[in-house]
């Protein structure tokens, strides 16, 4: 993952991804490099409009209901509730006088 954020970071700073540059980027933050993984992230890389991928990879954010709302189902929910255990209450008690 960190070879992963080492190309990041060169892409951002407007650098070319290559092997050596992300060899320093390693290199820097004490981790050992790994050269095979290093070639085959830049293989990859090579021709990857990587703006392009990060707008596609983003996660849509969840768009919440207005609180208001929420709470106004809530209420008409519970006087549904109070009012049908009300009419079970009141049948049952018919039943006993009845």
């Amino acid at each position: 993952m960190n070879y992963i954020y080492g190309a990041l970071l060169l892409h951002s700073a407007g650098k070319p991804i290559d092997e050596a540059s992300l060899k320093k980027i390693i290199d820097s933050t004490g981790e050992a490099t790994n050269d095979a993984q290093i070639k085959a992230l830049v293989a990859a890389l090579d021709g990857v409009n990587i703006e392009e991928a990060i707008a596609k990879a983003a996660m849509p954010v969840a768009v919440a209901a207005p609180a208001g709302e929420a709470k106004a189902e809530k209420k008409e929910e519970k006087k549904e509730d109070t009012a049908k255990k009300a009419e079970e209450a009141a049948a049952g008690l018919g039943a006993l006088f009845g």
